[in-house]
């Protein structure tokens, strides 16, 4: 049998680089710089790393430049929302990189799974990543297990970092620290101020200032929602006139209205932490519905919207929130006038619409509906300002006394003591329901036991829980209801306080404030329900 003979083929291809051993070829190489603010002081480091690859990539004899990809005031928690990082990794699996150059792992990604799984990509394609801090070569044999340790390190430094800011956000909360997103808060910007610290020295502060011309858009926002205009047609109104939304655009829409008309912060006061961030990996902000604390400033910065005429809004709100759909907001009038045969609302009605003698009507909207014909007569604007100033002044006649009946009713309504016991018990009640339903779920998985025994055991236990809830909801709605009234009343005061005993002219904003429906009757009578619960009738 003949000697056995091996003979040694020699590797032609790089393990590396999947090139030809023998071919010099310049590796095509792009490098990767991330900052994770977009603030001033963060400027330079970005533009020091972009610098840096730029030099290191050109100044190495074996790599072609192609490309330093960046982000800026990105964070590196996680690739959804990193268009350089994603630029770079299609480049890279499309041929067009061999050699990806960056700082650390911190840099490249703070979440394992995306780190492992990029790397993974790219190495079937046989691109590098080159993790200079780390000296580590990912296409090398043992890069794998290195590179799962320090990038789990690298998260768990991001979890820690983000423990930290969370921390020390909360802390500025309890301190009373309100800040505010300029660029997209209509009305406010940052003023700077000087101060003088312990030692002596100037340092320059910010704080929050009025923004006069945009303040007046604010106020004039307020004014036309009293005025009875509907916020899809105040968004309608300054969209035709080009005044420039919060964020600049040209495009009103009626939850921008909604969300100025509603929010505290134009009184001069803010709540704190409205929203939360549950995930620190994928950056889920969670409206706060009482999972993390908030916090109440009152007086925090300088009002644009009076205290007063900002609840008036709010129980205006609160009114029209309660007619649902039934409102319009073709003025002052609109959903305020009610039939006294049926109960639906009057509506406009243009007569003689192209001549001189045009004029506006208020008429009951089902006057022709149904086989019956509403008897009610059709009120034009003049008589209804007119009866109101009646109905106004016989009011006022005894306006102390009606002042100390608001305060009284107001009082009432704010005391909530026997509502917040009922609903602490109901929530004790609660807890041990569910307690008990826990025992009874472990029991049953634990200990041999008749089934229907349990099921019977486990419903009466679930229809206790949920009559529980139901009746902290009620009362949670009650609460409501009663803080709505509250509001109502606390306007209505504002306004007969600061007005005249006596008018003679009509208000629009007196209307909307004290004013809560007109009953038109049969006879012409005009029934005036006033805020406070009085009636008056002209």
């Amino acid at each position: 049998m003949p000697a056995r003979s091996v003979t040694v083929i020699p590797a032609t291809i790089n393990p590396r680089t999947h090139l030809p051993a023998a071919a010099f070829h310049k590796r095509k190489t792009g490098g990767y710089a991330r900052v994770s603010t977009d603030k001033d002081e963060q400027f330079t480091s970005y533009e020091a790393q972009v610098d840096y690859y730029t030099k290191l990539i050109k100044g190495n004899p074996d790599w072609e430049f192609v490309k330093v990809y960046t982000d800026e005031g990105i964070s590196g928690t996680n690739t959804k929302r990193r268009d350089g990082f994603k630029e770079m990794i299609e480049d890279a699996l499309a041929g067009k990189l061999d050699l990806i150059v960056t700082k650390s792992i911190s840099r490249f990604a703070r979440n394992t799974v995306d780190t492992l799984v990029t790397i993974r990509k790219l190495k079937e394609k046989g691109v590098e990543v080159y993790f200079e801090k780390e000296n580590i070569h990912t296409l090398d044999s043992n890069s794998e297990l290195v590179l799962t340790i320090m990038s789990s390190l690298a998260q768990e430094e991001s979890r820690s970092i983000s423990e930290n800011v969370t921390w020390g956000q909360r802390k500025r909360f309890a301190d009373g620290k309100v800040s505010m997103a300029f660029k997209s808060f209509l009305g406010y910007k940052k003023e700077p101020y000087e101060v003088v610290d312990e030692n002596g020295r100037r340092i320059i502060r910010n704080r929050i200032a009025i923004d006069e011309t945009e303040a007046a858009t604010v106020r004039r926002i307020y004014s036309l929602f009293m005025e009875g205009m509907t916020a899809c047609g105040i968004a309608a109104l300054l969209t035709e006139e080009g005044i420039p939304t919060p964020m600049g655009k040209q495009q009103w829409g009626s939850t921008t209205i909604e969300s100025i008309l509603t929010n505290e912060k134009y009184k001069g006061d803010a709540i704190l932490q409205k929203t939360y961030t549950v995930d620190f990996l994928n950056k889920v902000i969670k409206v706060n519905e009482g999972e993390v604390p908030q916090y109440y400033v009152e007086n925090s910065h300088p009002a644009i919207i009076d205290r007063q005429e900002w609840d008036l809004v709010q129980a205006e709100f609160a009114r029209r929130k309660t007619l649902g759909r039934r409102y319009s907001g073709n003025g002052i009038f609109a959903s305020r006038i009610i039939c006294g045969d049926c109960g639906a609302l009057y509506g406009a009605k243009v007569w003689h619409s192209n001549s001189k003698y045009r004029r506006t009507i208020w008429q009951c909207n089902s006057k022709f509906k149904g086989q019956r014909k509403c008897t009610t007569p059709h009120v034009d604007e003049a008589t209804i300002k007119a009866k109101f100033l009646l109905a106004y002044n016989q009011l006022m006649v005894d306006r102390e006394q009606v002042l100390e009946d608001c305060r009284i009713i107001q009082e009432a309504l704010t005391d909530c003591t026997a509502l917040d016991t009922e609903a602490e018990a109901l929530s004790q009640e609660m807890e041990v329901v569910a307690g008990l339903t826990r025992k009874c779920i472990e029991e049953n998985a634990r200990i041999p036991q008749s089934q229907e025994d349990f099921e019977r055991r486990y419903s009466a236990l679930v229809k206790r829980f949920d009559t529980a809830k139901a009746r902290l909801d009620a009362i949670d709605a009650q609460r409501m209801e009663r803080r709505v009234k509250a509001d109502a009343i606390g306007g209505f005061l504002f306004a007969i306080s600061e007005g005249e005993v006596c008018i003679t002219e009509f208000d629009p904003r007196l209307w909307t404030a004290t004013l809560d429906t007109v009953t038109v009757h049969s006879d012409g009578l005009l029934s005036f329900q006033f805020r406070n619960g009085s009636k008056i009738d002209i």
